[in-house]
């Protein structure tokens, strides 16, 4: 599999506009890792408020054995104590706040046009992942293509590992046809990070809406890059996981073995 997308989609089914039943969820992760899809995802994402619904799905869906689900766990306060249980393996935490500590990967949300070079220079320092909305229920929710490619330098010139979060099902940027969002496509956004990689503006690479030039340009970035891109680009939150799937698939960026 071509590494620009192996464990590239957080599974956040359980967020809107999802808001898929936790069982549902859990159940549909499991059976995610058990198929051929299983080196595109990323953990399940879940919120430290619904930690028992976690705890109950995770163990049901895991009593005919098989390893605990992998979660990123989203914190109120970043100083939280992390709980534990078994059926579950905390592998990242993520908070709007400040104070994340520990061995674990941790991202900070900073709205993405308050993210400045002293702000990522202060993440890095203190060992601390930058996390980046860009999408939500509301237009404002979405930030444009110049705010995002100012975040999406700053993190890649600052050597800042980053992920993002909402809006992003889609592989090109497009308008969405029922409520005229302005959405990020998530082949864009690893166009733009090979460029920030290659001292190049990034701005036009997040604003093509041409799918299949951003996927040719996609297809073209070798194995080295490929690896770089992703050290700094790790992951981003989708609700759905078959939509970014299907976008891969038809502009021929996954085997159609792997459906």
């Amino acid at each position: 599999m071509n590494p620009l997308f192996t464990g590239l989609f957080d599974d956040a089914a359980i967020f809107p506009p999802g808001n898929l039943p936790m069982p549902a969820a859990v159940t549909a992760h499991r059976e995610r890792r058990a198929s051929p899809l299983a080196p595109l995802l990323g953990p399940f994402v879940c919120s430290l408020a619904r930690w028992g619904e976690l705890t109950a799905a995770a163990e049901r869906s895991a009593a005919d054995g098989g390893p605990a689900l992998p979660v990123s766990l989203v914190l109120p306060d970043g100083g939280a104590e992390l709980p534990a249980h078994p059926a579950v393996e905390i592998v990242a935490v993520e908070s709007t706040r400040t104070g994340l500590v520990g061995t674990l990967p941790a991202y900070q949300e900073i709205p993405c046009a308050e993210i400045t070079a002293t702000r990522v220079a202060a993440l890095r320092d203190a060992g601390l992942r930058l996390k980046i909305r860009t999408g939500g229920v509301r237009a404002e929710a979405f930030p444009s293509e110049e705010e995002l490619a100012q975040a999406i330098w700053y993190a890649v010139r600052g050597g800042l590992a980053f992920k993002l979060t909402a809006g992003l099902h889609d592989p090109i940027r497009h308008r969405d046809p029922v409520t005229g969002f302005e959405h990020h496509g998530y082949l864009n956004v690893l166009l733009a990070t090979t460029r920030a990689l290659q001292g190049y503006a990034i701005e036009r690479a997040l604003a093509d809406q041409d799918g299949a030039r951003v996927a040719a340009a996609v297809a073209a970035i070798d194995e080295v890059v490929a690896k770089a891109v992703r050290h700094h680009f790790i992951s981003f939150g989708t609700c759905s996981i078959s939509e970014p799937v299907d976008g891969l698939l038809r502009y021929g960026l996954l085997s159609k073995d792997l459906r």
